[in-house]
């Protein structure tokens, strides 16, 4: 394993979930790329080895948070991607 695969960015799960919270039945595979890239590029990064020491170190209301902020940042990415897109 290399150090890479040792480790993983917390916010890539949350907008994720964001994202198939909100997905639409138009919404393709390169939409939702594209959409994901510009939402973790206004998240800051939240590292993490193990998950479950994510999760144990982490209070409720920082995660609360934490998915909040990922939803307004995949819905305002969205928005932006759409305006943005190459017909």
């Amino acid at each position: 394993m290399s150090l890479r695969d040792a480790i993983d960015n917390f916010y890539e799960r949350l907008v994720l979930d964001a994202i198939d919270a909100t997905r639409q039945e138009a919404d393709n595979a390169d939409y939702l790329t594209d959409v994901m890239c510009v939402a973790l590029n206004h998240l800051p990064a939240r590292y993490y080895r193990h998950s479950i020491d994510m999760m144990f170190f982490l209070a409720d209301d920082e995660l609360k948070t934490m998915k909040e902020k990922s939803l307004a940042e995949v819905q305002a990415a969205r928005d932006f991607v759409r305006e943005h897109q190459r017909s």
